[in-house]
């Protein structure tokens, strides 16, 4: 088992990594500070792991809250029917939720729970690579409106994140691809190393070796957890874990959630983010086509949409979060291991790259 922790003060929490550990004995309860337990999960998850889940519960009054499944489905009026069958079991502050299941599943249950009864606990157990490395660490809750992706949220962390490489086993081709554009972007921000392991050991990944996984996982969160003890609410370095993801997220919003996967749309807009850095001379042409043959080896998309362009973009990263007194933020590569959050790139570059 590999435990790391996210030091955060006196809201510090594990983060537990090993394959197996569904079914084993107080893997899950020795979090848990209540005996009312409801679990969250969606209508895939459900039949896959949740049975198991429910099992190492055994002795907690558990309640099963299904929402169906999809990036189309995180939304306000998922908020509301969780907190509405909530409110009609009668739960209360002694009461913790579970998120079981990915990142939608993760980011609805984490507001739900901060919005509760002005916060119950929650634990999280992620079980797709993407939320496995990414979303299930770092305490950031949100739901998206048409606007914008994630526009309506909170910032609240977990009581610990449970992960078992295992789930990972029953994910389509497609969803483990995505996870790893979050995977490949920590080596491109943070860790030249990282990046370079996973250059050579892209085989072992693809054939899900456990050793690998575990290893690749624990890195992932051991540098986010790194980045949100030092910032936690985003208010600077945290930003540049957001690599690819303003552009990606105008992907997202303008192709319509779920039709492009989260993943697939962060490998278009680092390889489009990387292209902005390449164009102003930030980084070199080799490590450019280093970083898009890495993602393009997991087969991910790394071509922004045939019907999508400059306007388009405009549109929905106007919207983005990062955007301060009207300008826009980017988080851009100034070599592998080393990203900046800038506000300098002009509207004839992006206008050039999104062309």
């Amino acid at each position: 088992m590999t435990t790391l922790k996210v030091e955060l003060g006196e809201r510090s929490y594990p983060i537990s990594i090993q394959a197996n550990q569904f079914a084993q004995a107080d893997v899950i309860t020795q979090y848990l500070t209540t005996k009312k337990v409801v679990v969250v999960t969606n209508d895939v998850i459900d039949a896959l792991f949740y049975p198991v889940v429910a099992n190492a519960l055994a002795g907690y009054e558990v309640t099963k809250l299904v929402v169906p499944d999809g990036e189309q489905h995180k939304n306000l009026q998922s908020f509301e029917s969780v907190i509405s069958q909530l409110l009609a079991m009668s739960a209360g502050r002694d009461t913790t939720l579970i998120a079981l299941g990915g990142g939608v599943i993760g980011d609805l249950t984490g507001f739900v729970a901060a919005c509760f009864q002005r916060g119950v606990p929650f634990i999280q157990i992620p079980t797709t690579l993407l939320s496995q490395v990414d979303s299930s660490v770092g305490g950031k809750t949100a739901v998206n409106h048409p606007l914008g992706k994630n526009m309506i949220g909170a910032f609240y962390q977990p009581q610990a994140v449970i992960i078992d490489t295992n789930s990972l086993s029953s994910l389509p081709p497609r969803e483990f691809a995505a996870g790893m554009a979050e995977v490949i972007k920590y080596g491109i921000i943070y860790d030249y190393d990282f990046f370079v392991w996973l250059e050579n050991n892209q085989q072992a990944i693809k054939q899900q070796d456990q050793a690998a996984l575990q290893y690749m996982i624990a890195r992932c969160c051991e540098i986010k957890a790194e980045v949100v003890a030092i910032d936690e609410r985003e208010s600077g370095l945290r930003a540049i874990l957001n690599l690819g993801h303003t552009f990606g997220h105008a992907i997202e919003a303008e192709q319509g959630y779920g039709n492009w996967l989260h993943g697939e749309a962060v490998a278009t807009g680092i390889v489009l983010a990387s292209a902005v850095a390449t164009k102003m001379n930030w980084l070199e042409a080799s490590e450019y086509s280093r970083i898009e043959s890495l993602l393009q080896a997991f087969e991910l998309p790394t071509n922004a949409p045939s019907d999508m362009h400059f306007d388009e973009f405009i549109k929905h990263m106007r919207h983005d979060k990062k955007v301060l007194a009207g300008n826009l933020v980017f988080i851009i590569p100034q070599g592998i291991g080393k990203s900046v959050i800038t506000k300098d790139v002009s509207e004839e570059v992006l206008r050039t790259i999104l062309s």
